[in-house]
């Protein structure tokens, strides 16, 4: 075969150590990432189900998000109920400790008097007795004979009876001082309970409900942020979801003027210039019309094995994608892949020229390659070729 000049990117050499591959795969997976590849319809339309899934799965978060937080609400109305309640039971324990320390500090202020009293008292009582002591009381006797007329009796006597009347009363008023001291002292206690009790009350229904509020207004928070991040997640899908819808319509508009359908996910075009002679098997038509939906399409160095669908293909992109329209492939390869794939020797229909560099394929007489892109501006012609050097291969069965 005389030798051709060719553009620099015509043959593919296939590189012993990975960096290159790698760095292959990352910039067609940044492409993708970027929106720079274009996807099929089966593409797009799977993309489109799996985020109406997701929308779903997230309206339905949302949902039970929203009837989570109706029923916090009814328990934040409950509980703001129960709140008025304790309020209300705490004001009447304020007012009632207000009250008992008010009548405790008069109680103390009375015992304090009571005691003073008492005191007097039993100092006067004290004095009493020692007067007695030192000073013999006056007798009946002692008064008649030592008075100095009738009415000096009658004065004496008078004095005696109050002298023992004024005794006789501080004796009972020190008595009963200090029976009023026991029994004020009791209710003192009584009080200084009551008072500990009431105090005890209060800060306990205090810290109930500023623990009830705290609690509510926590969770309350926590859900309404919940549901907001949901909502903000349904509000990117949705607008991903209508983004992917009007790149499907697109895509649809663009294969109806240009005759193109799909095919497992693979876009073909029977209206193209290469035609499947009369009797050729399906899956030879197949391919024969994936070669035409690509066949002008630009050569890009690993184009095409990231995913089937990119906006240009190398030797081995094309040839895989014109495969996979038939199912023959379910994944791009490269072009040492090719030369063990299939059975040897060449077919009826699909003969596969590969090595480690390059491969190209023959369907129905037509040339498959992406040296003819470089010759003529497609990737179909008739004739021509590179065979030396190639492993030949054929689809079993064509």
């Amino acid at each position: 075969m005389p030798t051709r000049n060719r553009m620099p990117f015509a043959h593919e050499r296939r590189r012993a150590a990975g960096i290159v591959t790698v760095l292959v795969l990352v910039v067609a997976v940044a492409m993708l990432g970027t929106g720079l590849t274009s996807s099929s319809a089966g593409d797009l339309q799977s993309q489109i189900a799996t985020g109406k899934s997701a929308a779903s799965s997230l309206g339905a978060q949302i949902a039970a998000d929203s009837a989570q937080i109706r029923r916090t609400t009814h328990g934040l109305a409950d509980a703001n109920e129960r709140l008025a309640v304790l309020q209300n039971t705490l004001t009447r324990r304020e007012d009632q400790l207000r009250s008992v320390q008010g009548q405790l500090l008069a109680a103390r202020n009375r015992l304090v008097d009571l005691e003073n009293q008492l005191e007097r008292a039993t100092k006067a009582l004290a004095t009493n007795l020692v007067a007695n002591y030192e000073q013999s009381p006056p007798t009946l006797v002692t008064v008649i004979l030592e008075a100095h007329g009738f009415n000096q009796l009658l004065e004496r006597v008078n004095f005696m009876h109050r002298v023992a009347a004024q005794n006789a009363h501080v004796v009972g008023w020190t008595r009963t001082a200090r029976a009023e001291v026991a029994r004020q002292a009791t209710l003192l206690a009584s009080l200084e309970h009551r008072d500990q009790t009431l105090t005890a009350q209060v800060l306990s229904q205090r810290n109930s409900v500023a623990a009830l509020q705290a609690a509510l207004l926590h969770q309350q928070i926590s859900e309404l942020a919940a549901r907001g991040r949901a909502g903000a997640k349904l509000h990117a899908l949705n607008a991903r979801l209508s983004s992917l819808e009007k790149k499907a319509a697109a895509e649809a508009a663009r294969a109806a003027a240009t005759r193109n359908a799909s095919v497992g996910g693979i876009a073909v075009d029977t209206g193209g210039m290469v035609q499947a002679p009369p009797g050729a098997p399906a899956a030879v038509a197949q391919v024969i019309a994936a070669g035409n939906a690509i066949a002008t399409l630009p050569y890009i160095y690993g184009g095409g094995h990231a995913s089937f669908h990119a906006d240009g293909y190398d030797c081995s992109g094309s040839v895989s994608y014109a495969l996979a329209a038939a199912g023959l492939v379910t994944s791009p390869m490269v072009s040492g892949d090719f030369e063990n794939w299939g059975d040897p020797g060449p077919g009826r229909w699909i003969t596969i020229y590969a090595n480690a560099g390059h491969v190209w394929m023959e369907v129905a007489g037509w040339r498959f390659d992406t040296v003819a892109l470089a010759e003529g501006g497609t990737r179909w012609a008739r004739g021509g070729g590179e065979f030396s050097g190639f492993v030949v291969r054929h689809p079993p069965g064509l």
